[in-house]
């Protein structure tokens, strides 16, 4: 796995996950302007609506999911607090914001319940990877957590540590949020990619009144990626006036230089119809900034751009200063840090993981309120109480 230069799905490039094959055509018709409902720049509204009962729907979907305050915080109940455990995360690379603010998510979890942690910096690479992992193995703690890589590529480490009896927690290591067979996770604590996928297109939907003409981009590399994208059709296809223009497939490491071409050349093909886009990850945004603003776009004005996963802090610089981007569907990596030590917690007293899955949540210029980072309220008090602490 190549050291990633930006975050990657879910924050990790070199995730690599076993995605479900979706089959059935795609009814893609009609495409006029778009106009906002939501965050961003307002559009004039078109004439007649595109497709009412599905539009209705979107709107609904994205009034909730951009509540700052999620139904459910956490878990309702769970053990009491483990004393004097040692807990090691190894890290796919320190310079992921998404791998690193998970990791400051478990540090400060550690801080609370009363345990020592060693953060491991696998440096992007598998060998890295595989060392980083291979020296916590040795130290022996009581708890490992896979933070943003496959566990395939250290396949030889997890099956040491389960002759070691030492419990693994992942994030974002496979597809899906919950227990793992293969490979053999005790949970792995992540957002539903059909979650993710849905409330960005239902975003497009609801901002543009269902009219409207969308990119999306991905990266076909990563299963994980193609899923997304392909979900995210699915849903968009649910509104005869959404028409996708193209999908763009660019790998991640290659963002920095092929997006702002890509741009380029969109930009000559639908100089008009082009008025939304969604990407499985809101770097290409950031690449596609220069291009758009050398054409003379406004950063708040079309294409409208929603990020589906990750929501780095420049991702909320440029929604919170409408730089090119008008909302994203971030990961809350502080909560997930602490769900990641509850989740040891539970595996060293022989209980259940907890199934909790954060909400899906939306985030634009209006309900952001400056921050840089989806941190969502009332986890940290749950957890305190389930612990004790």
């Amino acid at each position: 796995m190549p050291a990633p230069r930006r975050p990657a799905l879910g924050s990790a490039v070199a995730v690599s996950v076993a995605a479900a094959v979706l089959t059935g055509s795609l009814v893609l018709v009609g495409c006029q302007r778009g106009a906002s409902v939501g965050g961003g720049s307002v559009a004039p509204s078109p004439a007649r609506p595109g497709c009412p009962a599905a539009q209705a729907r979107a709107a609904a979907a994205v009034a909730q999911a951009e509540q700052t305050a999620p139904a459910t915080p956490g878990p309702a109940d769970g053990p009491r607090a483990a004393t004097g455990k040692d807990v090691i995360y190894v890290a796919q690379t320190m310079t992921n914001p998404g791998v690193a603010g998970a990791a400051k998510g478990v540090q400060e979890a550690a801080r609370a319940i009363g345990w020592n942690l060693r953060v491991i910096d696998g440096q992007g690479t598998p060998t890295g990877i595989q060392a980083a992992f291979d020296q916590a193995v040795g130290l022996r703690p009581a708890g490992i957590v896979i933070g943003g890589f496959d566990p395939d590529l250290t396949s030889t480490q997890v099956a040491r540590t389960a002759a070691h009896h030492i419990p693994l927690v992942g994030w974002h290591a496979v597809g899906s949020p919950g227990p793992s067979r293969h490979p053999a996770l005790f949970t792995n604590v992540t957002t539903r990619v059909e979650d993710v996928a849905k409330a960005s297109a239902d975003w497009v939907i609801a901002h543009s009144h269902g009219h409207a003409g969308v990119v999306v981009f991905t990266d076909a590399s990563i299963p994980f990626a193609e899923t997304k994208s392909t979900l995210i059709a699915k849903e968009l296809a649910t509104c005869p006036g959404v028409r996708v223009l193209t999908e763009e497939n660019i790998p991640i490491p290659d963002s920095s230089s092929r997006t702002p071409l890509e741009v380029a050349s969109l930009l000559s093909r639908f100089p008009d119809a082009w008025t939304h886009s969604v990407a499985v990850n809101d770097v290409y945004f950031s690449d596609a900034a220069p291009a758009l603003r050398a054409a003379r776009r406004k950063g708040g004005g079309a294409p409208f751009n929603i990020g589906a996963g990750d929501g780095d802090p420049s991702a909320f610089q440029r929604i919170n200063s409408r730089q090119f981007q008008a909302a994203t569907v971030p990961e809350p990596f502080a909560q997930q840090g602490w769900q990641i030590l509850d989740e040891l917690n539970r595996a060293f007293a022989g209980a259940p993981a907890s199934g909790y899955v954060a909400p899906v949540h939306i985030a634009t210029a209006a309900n952001s309120q400056g921050a840089t980072t989806w941190d969502p309220p009332g986890y940290r008090a749950a957890y305190r109480r389930i612990w004790g602490r």
